[in-house]
This record gives C-alpha cells, structure tokens and sequence, in this order.
C-alpha cells in the first residue's frame, strides 16, 4: 500500500535546502572578524535558494534567517548561478529587530526587499515563515500564537511556526519556512501512484473532506488508487465563496488544478453519482449502472439544501443554491429584477448581502424575529438585519412563505402567512440542509435521526473499512464532552477528512478541532468558534449597533463559543485556548480584564 519514494514539490519553483556554518555579522553586514577582539560566534543558517525558470536560470534568490547574541537579521542574496553557493555573493541585509525586541511569544512582520517575512520566537526558538495564510492571504501577523503555532485571525487556520505546515484548516497548503519571490504557499511532500499496488480508496463526495483525505493519504505514502466520486460538474471547489461572491469565474473557486490530480494520481470523476453501497462485496453502484470496487470507502457527500414544499415551489424562478452553476442562474436572474430570499440564515443572508446592489429589489422572509437569533441571539441578529435595510433589503420577520403564485409558468408574487404579498422574479430559498445519505439505505451504515452518518472520534462507522467526514457525519465533538453533534463547517469538514485518512493508513488519530466559521455580509465578518447549541447567556464587550464587538456564549457557568466583529484576534485566540483544553467560566467573561485571552 505505502511506497518509500516521495516528491518534494513547490507550486512555482523548484527548491534546494542546504544546511550550512555561517558567520554572525553586525547590524550593518560587517562581520565579526577584525580589531574586535572577540572569537567570530558560527551559527547554523538554513539557506534556502529559489531557483528562477530554466529558460532564465542566470541568478537565485537566497533568503537567510540568522539569530546572533545582539541581532536579528534577515538576509537577500543574488549570487551568479555559476559560482559556488557563498562565494562572490552581492549580499544586502536588512537590520530588522534588536533580538530583545521579541520576546517568548511574540511575532513581528518584516520586510526583505520587497518580500514579507513572520519572524517568530516560540519555546524558546526563533523561525521565520510566510506572512499570509494560505486559505484567503490574511495577515497572520494579527493571528493568535500558541505554543509553536499560530492561528489566522479571519477563518481560523493553524500552521506550525517552525516547519510551516497547516495542522488546522481551512486552507489545504502549507507556509514556506521563509518566504521566498514569487512563491506564497508550499504543498507537502506527496507520493503517486503505484500501478503495481493493487488496493483502492474510493472517497464518495466531491467536497473538501475527500479532497484532504486524498491529499493525506498521498502525504503519507500511500501509493495504491485513489478515486473521488462526485454529482459536480466541477472538481473539488471552494463552496462558501458560491453565497459569497456569485459571479466567480468556475476556475477561481477551484481547490486544485486538474494538473495536480494528475500529477499525485487522484482521480476525480465528475457527474457521477453513487447510487447504493454494498459493504458485504465491498462495491458501490453509480447511477449510469457501473460498479466499482473498494478496499476502504470515506463517505462525504455533504448535504443538500432543503427545498420549499408550498404550492407553486415548482415554477420557473424558484431557485437552490447548491453548486457553481446555481450560483452563477441566481446572478444572472436578479440583475435588475424583483428578488425574494426565504430563510433568514447564514446562506440566505449572504445571498441578500450579495445581491442589494444588483437585484431591483430584495425581501427577506424568516421566521423568526431577528436573523440567527437563535444561534447569534437577537442582538446581533438585529445588528445584522439593520445592515442589510441600510442598503434597502425590506425584512418580512416573524412570518412565512404559504404560497408562490406565477403567471405563464413563472414566478409573479410570495404570499405569506401574514397576508402580506411581495412582488417577484426570483426566489431563493435557505432553510436549512438534509444529509446525502439516501444512498445508504440497506448498507447497514448506521444513520442518527436526522438521517446523518454515525462515526467515532477515528471517523469510523460501525462498518469496517467504511469511514464518513463532513457535513453529512454525527460524531463526538471533544470541546462538548465528546457530545455527539453535526456541524456543517467547511474547516471541520478538512479536518475529518484528513482524521480519516489518518485511520485508514492505521495510524489512531483522534478528531479534537475546535469548531470555527465566518460569515461576510456587505464585506464585514462575524467569527465564531465553540459550540454554543443550548447557550443561556450573551455577554458582550464592545458595542454591537457600533458593529465592533466580542461575544461570549455562556452555558451552565462556562464559556461555551464566541462571536466577534471587528475584534481579531479574539476569537482566534479563543479557539486555540479551548483546543488546549481549558475551560473559562462566565466570571472571566464578565470581567473587564480580559487578559487571560492573552490578546
């Protein structure tokens, strides 16, 4: 199953890594040798050199980290490709920090021509890594440092500070140990395929559990056949921008290129849905009629939006948001036209926020007094739904939709329950989600009431070598006690798929990640992380009408989650402090003093 060969890969260049003695210099670039008196100090350097094009190769770049007893430097070499590394080097080296300007946990930003470093002194040591998550290009300079990794500020992604490497999602790449011209993000080492190996995964669900499954599995050597199934006829895309931004080219979304899949052996087989699974012979049944084997099978289909079921939910105008394509009917349907969104929730809201300054009108329909009263509370709900009505978004709360009334086959006016009659060209409706799982009838997979896949802290189903990450999976969620709970969170859904992957190859790794989301409304974010589901106090710091805010979600005495806008990076720093397992009581929440957030 598992080769020894493996690649190392850049995305846009090659890399050589030496390790070599080097002297100390001052600030200024004059080296210790001389009148000074004092024995030349050696320090280890790591040189790291990016090469440039072959049809250019005439120079390299070569970025250096060095830690003396007095300084901190970062240093940008050109050296002629024809000599040796270290001889006749043209060397300009930036002072960038008196080493006691930072202390034990501690990050600074700095600036080597026109290229940013984060310099870092964790446990002791010092590192130097890319500036900018890999997921959306934050500044993780604003991030949270724990430990030897630091957590981005906006959606939550942990990297290791001395390697790089993402060890929290979301985001699938890693951060250079240096950055580096005109490189941003770095893939780790992976193997291919083996045609000789005879052993298949087949991962059902073309979202991103599958996609970091693969990715895992070729990450630690396993070299047999990987396949990923999915309905989509896109590969693996990055889902929350479709409510985000609606009009994104196809290829903008896209998590990998087709040349990756190639290049690692991952097959992707795009409109193809999976019917049945028969664990017994260890086969599935796709919907054109063929059958394929497996040895191991990762169940992450996802959920489905749930459609409206009033009379007139079948005219022409009625619409889902579901995929690429979906996305991109809405755009194009409410250009200047009438819209009506359904469900005041995290989609339907967004797809409001997107569409106020394109559609001729927008009306919200929710059932409840305010947007996310019941997951936000009601003043930030309120909040929320002043936002929207400044850029005329007209709330219908405390309401329902009972009927869609059309004329010549298409969407002409919503009636709801309150008698209220709203004119419209287009309805999108967001309320709520069902598990794909359908499929599973007579597998014997074990399903919960909502119809979601039952797994264990290893992702494992009560049938062997069938595993299930991401919003379609029940499992224990380790910050509730182990409670069971489904959380339909893109950076959980990363993070189960490489738990699995984990456990296929028999390696025992737990799911532990600290759930954390983010939603954008007009081009302002709330972040949230925890578990808040029963919560029974709100306090807040900051003001919330003041749109600048950190809440605190409090149940049976105990911080439970938190929300925040314009206040980074306190949620960040929460969800890595609850991922090292402590607990806060409400008397901390309430306090002024803030300082064990260690902001």
């Amino acid at each position: 199953m598992m080769g020894k060969h493996q690649q190392h890969v850049t995305l846009n260049a090659p890399l050589s890594i030496s390790l070599r003695p080097s002297l100390v210099t001052h600030g200024d670039g004059r080296s210790l040798r001389g009148n000074t008196g004092l024995r030349p100090a050696v320090t280890r350097e790591l040189l790291l050199v990016l090469q440039p094009p072959v049809q250019s190769r005439t120079s390299a770049h070569v970025l250096r980290c060095i830690v003396s007893s007095d300084r901190w430097q970062v240093k940008e070499n050109r050296m002629n490709q024809s000599q040796e590394t270290g001889e006749g080097e043209e060397q300009v080296t930036g002072l960038v920090c008196q080493e006691e300007d930072l202390r034990d946990g501690q990050m600074k930003e700095v600036t080597v021509g026109d290229q940013t470093v984060l310099l870092v002194r964790a446990l002791g040591q010092y590192s130097a890594v890319g500036s900018r998550c890999s997921h959306y290009n934050a500044p993780l300079i604003k991030g949270t440092l724990v430990g030897d990794r630091v957590r981005c500020p906006f959606h939550g992604a942990c990297f290791n500070v001395t390697t790089g490497d993402i060890e929290e999602y979301p985001g699938l790449d890693s951060l250079p140990s240096y950055k580096f011209l005109n490189q941003t993000r770095r893939v780790k080492e992976m193997c291919s395929l083996a045609p000789d190996i005879k052993h298949t995964i087949l991962l059902i669900g073309g979202g991103p559990a599958s996609l970091v499954c693969a990715e895992t599995l070729r990450q630690n050597c396993y070299q047999g056949r990987i396949i990923i199934v999915t309905k989509d006829t896109l590969p693996p895309f990055d889902k929350p921008k479709l409510s985000k931004a609606m009009n994104l080219d196809s290829s903008s979304i896209l998590l990998r290129t087709g040349d990756f899949y190639q290049q690692y052996g991952i097959e992707v087989w795009t409109h193809k849905e999976v019917v049945s699974v028969n664990p017994a012979d260890k086969v599935v049944k796709l919907s054109d009629g063929i059958l394929q084997q497996y040895d191991q099978l990762l169940i992450s289909t996802g959920c489905r939006a749930r459609p409206l079921s009033c009379p007139g939910c079948g005219l022409q105008g009625v619409k889902l948001l579901q995929n690429h394509d979906d996305a991109k009917e809405i755009h194009n349907s409410c250009l200047g036209r009438k819209a009506v969104v359904i469900g005041a929730s995290f989609i339907g809201m967004e797809v409001a926020s997107f569409l106020s300054d394109k559609a001729a009108s927008v009306a919200m329909v929710g059932t409840s007094r305010f947007p996310y009263e019941r997951s936000l509370g009601p003043e930030i709900g309120k909040m929320t739904m002043q936002m929207l009505e400044e850029q005329n978004v007209k709330f219908h709360m405390n309401d329902e939709i009972t009927e869609i009334r059309g004329e010549n086959g298409k969407v002409k006016e919503v009636v709801l329950k309150s008698g209220t009659v709203l004119e419209a060209d287009v309805v999108i409706a967001g309320i709520g989600v069902i598990p794909n799982s359908d499929f599973l009838a007579g597998s014997e997979v074990e399903l919960d009431s909502r119809k979601a896949v039952i797994v264990d802290k290893f992702m494992r189903t009560n049938v062997t070598d069938v595993f299930s990450a991401g919003d379609v999976t029940s499992f224990p969620l380790a910050i509730r006690g182990d409670q069971r709970v489904n959380v339909g969170h893109w950076q959980m859904s990363l993070a189960q798929g490489r738990v699995a992957a984990l456990n296929m190859l028999k390696k025992p790794t737990k799911i532990e990640s600290v759930p954390f989301f983010w939603t954008v409304l007009l081009g302002k974010s709330i972040r949230y992380t925890g578990y808040g589901e029963g919560y029974t106090e709100i306090i807040f710091k900051g003001k919330v009408d003041e749109r600048k805010f950190l809440a605190f979600y409090i149940k049976d005495e105990v911080v439970v989650a938190a929300a925040s806008m314009m206040f980074d990076p306190a949620v960040a720093r929460l969800a890595e402090l609850m991922a090292t397992g402590q607990i806060f009581k409400k008397a901390q929440a309430q306090a002024d003093d803030l300082s064990w957030l260690q902001m």
